[in-house]
């Protein structure tokens, strides 16, 4: 059940990935976002000729779903033609903000996936630290 579920959120991000604006990096990445609701948001990268200025697929898909009203994710799916990436540290980051158990599923190739754990491909997230009472 979970592989068909990985799958379709897989498709879902190979679709959108088709949108993606990369005319600088020619890397096209898409993301699709599974809510703690059951919704999918989707998201692909955006280029800038200010490459700071660019956002990432997986950034986009789950600004789309907090934009949306989801404030909890399950899953990410991660689709690139390139196959075998993982969301960048700042990607990583944002998705921790949100679930600290959420599920990353990337391609390796057209027929082929695999699975973390956010927690494991970001152990120790950036945190607020209290000040210390005097």
């Amino acid at each position: 059940m979970k592989d068909n579920l990985y799958r379709n959120l897989l498709n879902l991000a190979k679709k959108v990935c088709r949108n993606s604006y990369s005319p600088y990096s020619k890397f096209k990445v898409g993301a699709a976002v599974l809510c703690g609701n059951g919704s999918v948001f989707c998201g692909t990268n955006v280029e800038n000729v200010s490459y700071g200025l660019s956002i990432c697929a997986e950034r986009a898909a789950v600004f789309n779903a907090v934009s949306n009203g989801c404030k909890e994710i399950k899953a990410l799916a991660v689709y690139s033609p390139k196959g075998n990436i993982t969301p960048c540290g700042a990607c990583r980051q944002v998705i921790t903000e949100f679930s600290k158990d959420a599920v990353i599923i990337y391609n390796i190739n057209e027929n082929e996936f695999k699975t973390a754990k956010i927690s494991e491909l970001l152990p120790s997230e950036f945190k607020m630290v209290e000040e210390p009472k005097s």
